[in-house]
């Protein structure tokens, strides 16, 4: 037969069980606060690698940024560098093609040497035409010079093309323009076919033609072309 417990025994029973009680829940704490801490330092380190990788994308992306700018500002600079070059270039060459339309006056001047070459200019035109009836236009103040050169051409074309005859007519209705340095036209074809032998036209096909070999003498070969004219 059990004996009841006395009030001093039952005290003591639930000290015991409250300090058991009390032990577990500390237990319980620390395993709460050790796995917080472990979930935190986690967390913690997640924020910072995430953070580093943001600040790495951001300074990568203004390095490259910046990296363009430079790029773009040396472009810049380089192409009107360029621009200023090959404008240079370009108004070197225009001074000597002006010079050269200067010249064209005093050789103008000198009767004798014009009269040959409107007949030498009349001449080339009556080969490429090949007709029998060929009209001369030129400027109103050579027309005297011009109707020699056309006696001179005719004399020589009869006695190149085995005698064949060639009639020059001056079309005096159609005279060069004003401002025209000079030489002449050659028209055929009934007045269809006009070739321009005008020291001015003359002087246009010279600057097409030997501009390539004009611009290497002045300024050198340019490496960057692939073709060569």
């Amino acid at each position: 037969m059990a004996h009841a417990m006395s009030d001093d025994q039952v005290a003591g029973e639930l000290k015991k069980m409250t300090a058991f009680i009390r032990q577990e829940a500390l237990e319980k704490a620390r395993e709460i606060q050790i796995k917080a801490d472990e979930e935190f330092a986690i967390e913690k380190s997640k924020l910072v690698r995430q953070e580093t990788s943001s600040i790495d994308s951001q300074y990568e992306k203004k390095f490259k940024q910046a990296g363009m700018s430079q790029q773009i500002t040396r472009s810049t600079l380089a192409n009107k560098t360029r621009i200023k070059v090959l404008s240079a270039r370009q108004e070197l060459l225009d001074n000597l093609f002006d010079q050269a339309r200067g010249k064209l006056v005093d050789h103008v001047k000198n009767k004798g040497k014009y009269q040959n070459l409107c007949k030498n200019l009349i001449l080339e035109g009556l080969y490429a035409l090949n007709e029998d009836k060929v009209a001369i236009r030129a400027r109103k103040e050579d027309y005297d010079v011009v109707k020699k050169a056309m006696e001179g051409a005719k004399e020589e074309y009869k006695k190149s093309m085995q005698g064949r005859e060639v009639r020059l007519e001056l079309d005096e209705k159609n005279p060069q323009p004003e401002g025209c340095s000079g030489g002449v036209s050659v028209v055929g074809g009934g007045g269809r076919i006009d070739i321009n032998n005008t020291l001015d036209e003359r002087l246009k096909l010279l600057e097409t033609d030997a501009l390539p070999m004009v611009r290497t003498s002045l300024f050198g070969m340019n490496e960057n072309r692939k073709f060569k004219d």
